[in-house]
This record gives structure tokens, C-alpha cells and sequence, in this order.
């Protein structure tokens, strides 16, 4: 697929870091040479400095011959124009990064009225994510498929888990649970386990299972599953603005720590349900007045990834149910990794992910299309969804009788609304929604999963 990317700020350049592993022909667009230059050499793209808004530009970048543009300048209009310029000119798919809550309350209507392929807007993604985070404060990290019909779910083993010193297949048959842990990571190492793998305290382990069946499974683990009811966020910004709104919806309470004083009114005139503390959330002082102990869950959300790193591991000593961190860098994974944190959310992250996803699924084939993509293990495996096509030729073979690429495993299979655990014998039919994890990336196809 040959793509126009225009913007090369730090989500612009994370989309370009991602994109390249996919085997795309890309040629990136903006203003400043020196980036231009930097990311051209590095990931080995074609580079035009100039204003993506110029149809000349976008000649350049050879816009008649382009399958899609995506749109990551700092600027909503900018990438707005950018992409009415591209579909009108070109019919090509097109990607916009708006990120102001007045376009995002009229995503819709945009969309429609100037034809986009799709618009995000990663404050948002990120607030969802933090939302979906404190519906259960026991995993670290949560995904869904099939329309949220199938979670999963990552979770860390706590030490008196009923888990531990059990081989997988025997936990599985003695509890009758229709789940499936389909990922392992022990230290530095990440696994697709079999069942013969057993689990220790500490281990950081992906379960498959159906959303209602989430609660019980972890209580019958041992991990607990407290609901929020109240959380403080430090830190005012677009994020806080979209996860309160989320949050008061849900009947959660919510305490905003901002120093900035304007902002403080902004938001109390905003969200009268919210108590709004104008203070510097960063001071030791002022958090320990904050009653930190009282509360459910707390969201370091200031715009410095040190001082919320500093700040979730102060929490952590003192909130019942949920931490959660906001990170920008994303070069810094083993580094945030190391330090144990409870949950991390990136915006810059979940953006790429829900824009390589799509790119996957206009790339859809005869046999399957990519409904669903999440990059895990900060990318080293992929969970999948595929939707089963009526040709494909894989319907009707027995999983054991095709013959996989190691470490890929077939996690999952919703057929008519019912999470199906696979077997041996189980079999892919036409309109089924399958779920697979793999260590291997750049799966377009339910072939894919294939040995050659």
C-alpha cells in the first residue's frame, strides 16, 4: 500500500516507526527539512518538506498513485484540509488526527459531510482506555473484540493465587471456566504457553474469556475485583476533560488536582458534579491532604511522564483498587517497564494501533477481513480479530489438522454470539469472528496463519 503521511511531530513519527514494519511504501510530509531528513534516513522513507495543505506537495508526494493519507500535523484544521484535499483529488482513503473537544463532539457529522476514512483523536482513545481500565481494576491492561462480546485480559498473579503450581490444561479442566491464558510473560520473557505451562506469583498473564465471566473467573483465583467508585486525577488537561466526562456519566466520583487557576475555572464551570482542587498535584504534601487513602483509583495525567511516573509509585502505596499512568515517550518502554507500574496509557500508542488497524482492514482479501488489532508487550506480540469469509478455504478444516506457524495460537472463535475455546476439533465457519495471538507481526489474512 503506498501512504502519505503528513506531520512528522511525535505522533507523526511514532505512525512512520510502525507503519515501516509493515512493508508499506511511505513518503512522509512537513515543514521542518531536519525532521524530514531524520525520519527519511532512519526509517528509510521518502521525505518532502513542505505544507501538506499545498495540492503541488501532495503531487510531489505522488497523491494520484496513493491508496491513503493520514493526517498527524498539531493542527485539526490543517489535517482536515489535508484530507478533503486528498479524497477530492485523489479517492483515496483518508485519516485525520482532531483532537479538539468541539470537532470531536461532531466526529460524526464531520466524517460524513467531508468523506474522511476515519477520525482520532488520541486524548480521547486515551480517557476511553483509562475508563475501560477502572470497569476492572485488577487487570493491567484490557482489550476487547467482536463488538466487546470477547475481553482480554492482563493481570499480574498475586502471591496466594490458586493459580500457581498448576499446569495450565489441569486448572482449566478442574475449574470448567471457558477461558484460555494465551500469554505469559515471566521477567523479560514473553510466551505463547501450552498446557503444560505452570504460573508463579509475579507472572503478568493475558486471559480470553467472555466479559461476563470476568468477575468470577478472578475471584476464583484469588485476585479481587473492587469497583471504582471514586477517582482523583492530577492534572487538567484534554485527557482529564474527556475521562471526567466518562466517569460522571458512570455515577463515579471525581476529585481534579490542577495548578493552573484558569483551567481550575474552566473546569469547575464545566463539570459542577467534580471537585475541582486548584493545587500543584506534583507536592507530596498536597496529596497526603488529598485523602489519597480514601479514594478508588488515582490517574497521574500531568503532561511530564517523570512526574507522573513519580506520582502513580506514591500512589501505589496508598489507593485501594487502581493506578493509572499517563506516558507520552514511547522510547522509553523498558525503562517505565522496570518500574512496576499499575497500568500505563499512551496516547500516542493507541493511536498508531487503531490506525494500523485500519490500514490492515482496507487491506481485507478473499478469505478474512482484520476487524480487530491490538499490539501487546509493547509490540512484540499482536492479538487479532478476523471476520471469516464464506470462500475461505480454511472453513471446515480441524484446527489440529492445520498445520500452524510456531507461536501463533488460535484463541478464540465467536460464532453466533458464543466465545468458543478451541479445541482440536473445532473447525472456522463462515462468519465466525476469530481471535489469534501471535508473536509474529504483519498478519493481513486468517491464512497468515499458516506454515508455508
Amino acid at each position: 500500500m503506498q501512504i502519505i503521511v503528513v506531520g512528522c511531530g511525535k505522533v507523526g513519527r511514532t505512525l512512520v516507526s510502525q507503519l515501516s514494519k509493515e512493508k508499506h511504501n511511505i513518503t512522509v510530509i512537513d515543514t521542518d527539512p531536519q525532521i524530514v531528513r531524520d525520519i527519511a534516513t532512519i526509517y528509510d522513507v521518502m521525505g518532502i518538506t513542505g505544507n501538506g495543505t499545498s495540492y503541488s506537495v501532495l503531487c510531489e508526494a505522488d497523491l494520484e498513485h496513493t491508496d491513503m493519507v493520514i493526517a498527524v500535523t498539531e493542527s485539526d484544521e490543517v489535517n482536515l484540509l489535508v484530507c478533503v484535499i486528498a479524497r477530492q483529488k485523489a479517492g483515496c482513503y483518508t485519516i485525520a488526527r482532531v483532537r479538539n473537544p468541539v470537532y470531536s463532539e461532531e466526529r460524526a457529522f464531520l466524517r460524513s459531510e467531508l468523506h474522511l476514512s476515519m477520525i482520532i483523536n488520541p486524548e480521547l482513545e486515551a480517557a476511553m482506555e483509562m475508563a475501560h481500565l477502572m470497569q476492572f481494576p485488577s487487570a493491567v491492561e484490557i482489550d476487547s473484540f467482536a463488538g466487546n462480546r470477547i475481553t482480554l485480559l492482563r493481570f499480574k498473579v498475586p502471591a496466594d493465587s490458586s493459580i500457581i503450581g498448576y499446569p495450565l490444561k489441569d486448572f482449566t479442566a478442574k475449574n470448567g471456566y471457558n477461558v484460555l491464558i494465551c500469554i505469559a510473560q515471566r521477567g523479560n520473557s514473553i510466551l505463547i504457553p501450552n498446557g503444560d505451562f505452570v504460573p508463579v506469583a509475579g507472572d503478568v498473564l493475558s486471559v480470553i474469556l467472555a466479559p461476563s465471566d470476568v468477575n468470577a473467573f478472578f475471584r476464583k483465583i484469588g485476585v479481587k475485583t473492587n469497583k471504582v467508585k471514586s477517582v482523583t486525577i492530577v492534572g487538567g488537561g484534554q485527557i482529564t476533560y474527556y475521562l471526567t466526562q466518562i466517569l460522571l456519566k458512570n455515577g463515579i466520583d471525581v476529585k481534579i488536582i490542577e495548578k493552573n487557576p484558569k483551567r481550575c475555572s474552566e473546569l469547575n464551570d464545566i463539570f459542577p458534579e467534580a471537585t475541582i482542587d486548584c493545587a500543584d498535584g506534583s507536592d507530596q504534601d498536597i496529596l497526603m491532604e488529598e485523602n489519597l487513602e480514601n479514594t478508588d483509583a488515582f490517574v497521574a495525567c500531568t503532561g511530564i511522564d517523570e512526574v507522573n511516573a513519580i506520582l502513580s509509585l506514591f500512589a501505589q502505596e496508598k489507593i485501594r483498587n487502581k493506578v493509572i499512568t499517563k506516558v507520552n515517550h514511547v522510547d522509553f518502554n523498558e525503562v517505565i517497564d522496570s518500574l512496576q507500574l499499575d497500568s500505563v496509557v499512551n496516547p500516542k500508542l493507541l493511536t498508531t494501533q487503531k490506525i494500523i488497524q485500519y490500514v490492515r482492514a482496507t487491506n481485507n482479501s478473499i478469505d478474512s477481513n482484520v476487524e480487530t488489532l491490538y499490539r501487546l508487550m509493547n509490540g512484540s506480540v499482536e492479538a487479532l480479530e478476523f471476520l471469516i469469509q464464506p470462500n475461505t478455504k480454511l472453513n471446515g478444516v480441524r484446527l489440529a489438522d492445520m498445520p500452524l506457524k510456531k507461536d501463533v495460537l488460535v484463541a478464540g472463535i465467536l460464532r453466533a454470539g458464543k466465545l468458543i475455546i478451541p479445541g482440536g476439533q473445532d473447525v472456522f465457519q463462515a462468519e465466525d469472528h476469530v481471535i489469534v495471538v501471535t508473536t509474529h507481526v504483519g498478519f493481513g489474512d486468517i491464512c497468515d496463519i499458516l506454515a508455508k
